[in-house]
């Protein structure tokens, strides 16, 4: 077959609100979380230099704010960040009912 598919609340989160789709979608280069968030969730800061795996987050609805290398980006619904694999990110939420969706690759 040439496609997988799953909705990303039948899978397990793998932390509060985190929905990772890679293994569940069989993808090998790509991979795919969905956070659902309230106001006050927050990320840890990392980065993925090791991997070479750059990022996009797109805001699908509520508020949120990406640090970039100690850049914070605010993101209101819409809003798309690319993030190059070796800057530090760290991800916040401010509205309750936020969604998002992160997909990264090398």
């Amino acid at each position: 077959m040439g496609y997988d598919t799953t909705a990303y609340d039948d899978v397990e989160p793998r932390a509060p609100g985190m929905y990772f789709l890679r293994d569940a979608l069989d993808c090998e280069q790509l991979g795919v979380t969905v956070v659902e968030a309230d106001d006050g969730w927050e990320g840890m800061e990392h980065d993925h230099g090791d991997a070479d795996h750059e990022e996009v987050y797109v805001l699908l609805h509520g508020e949120a704010t990406l640090t970039v290398d100690g850049d914070a980006v605010d993101l209101a619904p819409g809003d798309a960040v690319r993030v190059d694999p070796g800057s530090t990110r760290d991800l916040t939420f401010s509205a309750d009912g936020s969604k998002m969706v992160i997909a990264g690759a090398p």
